[in-house]
């Protein structure tokens, strides 16, 4: 396998985890009772968030010649999470959904993780393309745990 098959195959696994998540807030935006607007509004940002990623991502593999992954995908432990994610919203609770979604999130950052540890040949800025969406991604983790957080204390009352 080339260099650019390399790089181009750990850009479309970012990319299949980012449209996992995209359809995994899409479900929960769904489920999500109508009283929870705020969670409704968190879980469009993080779809949003996902989709400008993708975008980002399609044009490095573009410019790299290669063939970009349109779906998601339902092998590999990581994304499986996030298929559990978009299984958890049905009759669940606040909480549950927050704490899946936590999940999920968990699951994007080893994804990008493994994506900077692998043995392809990452140019510098397509390695800061990365890791900036790593970091961006982290913050949207921080926020979704402080809202589970958040809510868990309120119900300890």
């Amino acid at each position: 396998m080339s260099a650019n098959e390399n790089l181009i195959e750990v850009l479309n696994d970012l990319i299949q985890i980012n449209n996992d998540r995209i359809e995994g807030y899409e479900k929960a935006i769904k489920e999500t009772d109508d009283i929870d607007v705020d969670l409704q509004g968190l879980f469009q940002k993080m779809a949003n968030e996902s989709r400008g990623y993708v975008s980002e991502l399609t044009s490095q593999i573009v410019s790299l010649g290669g063939e970009v992954e349109t779906g998601t995908t339902n092998s590999g432990k990581i994304y499986r999470i996030w298929m559990d994610v978009k299984a958890t919203f049905t009759g669940h609770s606040r909480q549950a959904a927050l704490e899946s979604c936590e999940g999920g999130e968990d699951a994007a950052q080893e994804a990008y993780a493994d994506a900077l540890a692998s043995d392809a040949e990452i140019p510098v800025d397509v390695r800061q393309l990365i890791t900036d969406q790593k970091a961006s991604l982290l913050t949207s983790h921080d926020l979704i745990k402080k809202y589970r957080d958040a809510h868990q204390a309120v119900n300890s009352l």
